[in-house]
């Protein structure tokens, strides 16, 4: 298709086809799902699963691709596939408004996608999802902190369990390993330093999600929406090297 011409040219037609070919599951849409949603459709990527329980609240208008005076009140699986759907109908996607847990993973990671990526935002679904994922054997990429840093320069990829300085990194990292976890799922994370200051939990002011009693109250901490953006589409680079990556 005359849309992905410039992605054809750079990867080839073999490796292209392998993106048309494969499925890739993304939990969590917010400042960083969505914008690691959006590079793998505009690359062409042949289907994708959408997990994420919440709806568009206005606080998500500064670093959300997905939040619009017009998408307010909507869950974010559904805006996310429309826009998917406008950017490549070939592809074919799949959403689900659920809480990732211990007891919605069969439904969440069955059929096993090629890669998952985690943009999930609170340890302990996080945590559950990494280890269900790990002992499934599925290839996983995870999104670690994003929000106060300003130094695009300072974020790298790598194993988890080489990551430093990042606080939510050391939580999981902790946790990972409590439950036989030591390695094997590859990361995006911040090395710049920085001094944590809560705002208090986040209210909603729109309609409510159907889990809104899953999980504690988070605690709002300041972001821009250029590195949160930066962290999600390095995420989604990193599953296109590795889905098109010669074997």
């Amino acid at each position: 298709m005359e849309r992905f011409t410039r992605t054809r040219c750079f990867l080839g037609e073999k490796k292209f086809k392998l993106l048309t070919q494969a499925m890739v599951t993304i939990v969590g849409l917010g400042a960083v799902g969505g914008y690691a949603a959006e590079g793998l459709a505009r690359a062409g990527i042949g289907r994708l699963r959408l997990v994420d329980f919440d709806t568009i609240q206005p606080s998500n208008i500064n670093r959300q691709i997905l939040a619009l005076e017009s998408t307010l009140g909507q869950a974010k699986v559904d805006v996310e596939k429309e826009r998917i759907n406008l950017i490549n109908p070939e592809c074919q996607v799949e959403a689900l408004q659920l809480f990732a847990a211990d007891e919605t993973l069969d439904e969440i990671l069955n059929p096993a996608p090629d890669i998952l990526i985690d943009a999930i935002d609170s340890l302990n679904p996080k945590v559950q999802l990494l280890v269900g994922a790990h002992r499934r054997n599925i290839t996983t990429f995870s999104s670690m902190g994003a929000a106060l840093r300003t130094d695009p320069s300072k974020i790298k990829t790598g194993d988890i369990m080489a990551s430093n300085h990042c606080p939510l990194a050391k939580h999981v990292r902790n946790r990972l390993r409590r439950q036989g976890v030591e390695g094997g799922i590859q990361c995006v994370y911040s090395t710049e330093r920085v001094e944590f200051s809560y705002q208090g939990p986040e209210k909603n002011s729109q309609k409510s999600s159907p889990y809104e009693d899953r999980g504690r109250q988070r605690n709002v901490l300041g972001s821009l929406p250029t590195i949160t953006g930066i962290f999600g589409l390095i995420l989604a680079n990193e599953v296109i090297l590795q889905l098109t990556k010669s074997t």
